[in-house]
């Protein structure tokens, strides 16, 4: 076994590493980037090597840093853990060639997956069952068009190189085809230097069905399934193990498929393939189909961990230190059910734009998994994947395991930036979740019903005052009048300015006026209660408070001596919504744009942003060039006054 080894990465999957690799007595040495110089991960590791600035192409990305920062430190081996180095093949090259080893699969399984059209060539070669369609080299449009007519539509598109649904067209009409190529085109050209592209037979209701597979180089074997078919915009929000209704039959044929895959290109080391499913009919093993293959550890790694007992990481390590798969197929079996919700810092009602900020509290319930890579008082950067943590729950049934998610995510605290977390409770509250009918577009049809805001409750209100007039640590002589109880008005600020008036009648209870509601206030043994009910946990940072009730509900204290009456909406002036880097700008002084036009796209949070008009009118004056680097609420665009 290795004594010391080197993390390729940051955040929550480096934090993962160093702990399963310090329990088996491996020294760790971290990474970082200028931003990261007091990541938790950094903290957590026996040493840490800086490697450069805040982009990924400054630090994380540069291979010869990061392989001179393991030789300078003693380490052995590397582990890229997922994302930046983690598929590049020619840098498990370089590592290999500096006489490290590569905690991973060799750079040849690597290149034999990196792209799709070969990569389904090969399946197809091992008997692995592949998605109807043209995978060839013609690129001709006019060829391309013919295939999509010989497998039948609907059809999609999809960029041959790279993920995350970049370059990927559904095409229902033939008549479309020729717009759809060309667009898939351009933004895989963008986004991956490759614009070449493959056609596949687009299934009604898929789901997204991947198994987990593990190999030594020679031999192989899987850890079942998991079903990561609640999507948006082909990300993962919600995975599970095992899949729901997944039948003996196909369990043991997608599990044999995985395998052959594997041992097709020698694979070692933890990895996982991708099958399309076709749950039209229910799950029938004649009905899946490869999509991909991941040459790496994936985000979604601790349901399958849960299920089975197995640590993936440890087992990483075992096999890259030369020895043998840690059990055979048939020491391995399914315990219960588990899910993983993803909590991410993005503004889900504005679109769920990833979002910044410094976390002034967080808290996980002790009955939870929690993978983090950010403790309270760290920043959510926007350099990188705004992930704050993945939830992980564990049940004997899967009615069980989506009660426990609930309840962990009502139960999660974060405070100091938007999250997602009222969504992922709105997906456990699901009819069609629970009942375990599920397919990739079922986020889609429900969005409006999933991200529907709640009105801020009387509770979390009452509570919210409460603290801000400081009615919460209270003394004997709270309230203390001499002719009469103690009256005071409070302002808050929520979606709107809320006024409230307290009458406090002493040290244990509060008689609060709100619109027309009056709610009593009362201190037991337990605490506080507000109309018989506990109130809820909050937290305090500068003027904002947050009440953790229905998930988050945010107020901000207001001084009556220093009201802002002067905030209004500007339509003339295009804002970046957020910390970014300007990719381009469409706007000239002078122009004439109507409402929706796109003038300028953002980068950040790995993802870009179209900037669009507020309304008709004329450019006044550009003001930002394409590469420059801005801060949220700098001004791009400017249109003439109306």
């Amino acid at each position: 076994m290795f004594t010391k080894i080197l993390i390729a990465n940051r955040g929550e999957i480096a934090c993962r590493v160093i702990e399963t690799a310090q329990k088996m007595g491996v020294a760790c040495v971290a990474v970082y980037s200028d931003v990261d110089a007091s990541a938790k991960h950094v903290q957590m590791s026996d040493e840490a090597v800086h490697i450069g600035g805040a982009a990924p192409a400054e630090s994380y990305l540069k291979g010869e840093t990061i392989i001179q920062a393991a030789l300078d430190t003693g380490a052995q081996a590397i582990h890229p853990g997922y994302g930046f180095l983690s598929e590049n093949p020619d840098f498990v090259d370089a590592v290999e060639a500096a006489g490290l080893t590569f905690i991973g699969p060799s750079a040849d399984a690597i290149r034999k997956m990196g792209l799709k059209d070969a990569a389904k060539v090969l399946m197809e070669q091992a008997g692995v069952p592949v998605v109807p369609g043209y995978h060839g080299d013609n690129q001709d449009p006019e060829h391309l068009a013919g295939a999509a007519d010989t497998i039948g539509y609907p059809v999609l598109i999809k960029a041959v190189a790279g993920g995350g649904g970049k370059g990927m067209r559904l095409v229902e009409r033939a008549e479309d085809f020729a717009d759809a190529l060309h667009s898939a085109r351009g933004e895989a050209r963008t986004a991956f230097g490759n614009d070449a592209v493959l056609v596949e037979k687009f299934v009604s209701k898929p789901r997204h069905i991947e198994v987990q597979v593990f190999g030594d180089g020679t031999h192989g074997v899987h850890l079942f399934e998991r079903d990561c078919s609640l999507q948006r915009r082909h990300q993962k929000v919600i995975e599970e193990a095992p899949a729901p209704g997944m039948t003996a039959e196909m369990r043991e044929a997608m599990g044999q498929a995985g395998v052959r895959a594997a041992e097709a290109i020698g694979y070692k080391g933890a990895g996982t393939v991708e099958f399309i499913v076709d749950a039209s009919d229910g799950l029938r093993p004649d009905r899946f189909w490869f999509m991909e293959m991941n040459t790496r550890l994936q985000v979604e790694h601790p349901v399958t961990e849960a299920i089975t007992g197995v640590d993936l990481v440890e087992w990483q390590l075992r096999v890259a230190a030369g020895e043998t798969l840690p059990k055979q197929q048939s020491d391995l079996s399914i315990s219960g059910h588990a899910f993983e919700a993803r909590l991410y810092a993005e503004d889900v009602p504005k679109g769920f734009l990833p979002a910044t900020g410094t976390l002034t509290y967080l808290h996980f319930p002790a009955h939870c998994r929690a993978d983090s890579g950010v403790r309270a008082g760290d920043t959510i950067s926007p350099w990188y994947d705004p992930m704050i943590a993945k939830v992980i729950v564990h049940g004997p049934t899967r009615d069980i395991a989506l009660e426990q998610l609930h309840r962990a995510l009502r139960q999660t605290e974060v405070a100091g930036t938007v999250t997602n977390l009222a969504f992922l409770g709105a997906l456990t509250r699901h009819q069609g979740f629970a009942s375990g009918d599920v397919d990739t577009g079922l986020i889609g049809r429900d969005l409006d019903g999933l991200v529907q805001t709640t009105a801020t409750s009387t509770l979390a209100t009452v509570a919210a005052a409460m603290t801000a007039v400081g009615l919460v640590d209270t003394s004997e002589e709270t309230g203390f009048s001499l002719w009469a109880p103690l009256h005071r008005a409070v302002q808050l600020m929520a979606d709107e300015v809320i006024d409230l008036d307290v009458q406090v009648e002493g040290p244990n209870r509060q008689v609060w006026q709100l619109g027309g509601d009056t709610l009593v206030a009362e201190r037991g043994p337990g605490g506080w209660m507000i109309d018989s009910t506990a109130m809820p946990p909050v937290s305090v940072a500068g003027s904002r408070i947050t009440v953790f009730e229905a998930y988050v509900q945010v107020f901000e204290m207001i001084d009556p001596l220093d009201r802002d009456t002067s905030a209004t909406g500007d339509t003339n002036v295009i804002e970046a919504p957020m910390p970014g880097l300007v990719k381009a700008v469409f706007a000239q002084a002078g122009q004439t744009v109507a409402e929706g036009d796109r003038l300028a796209v953002l980068e950040a949070m790995k993802m870009e942003h179209s900037l669009l008009a507020a309304r008709d009118g004329t450019v006044a004056e550009v003001l930002v060039e394409a590469g420059a680097q801005v801060e949220a609420g700098a001004a791009l665009v400017r249109l003439e006054e109306e």
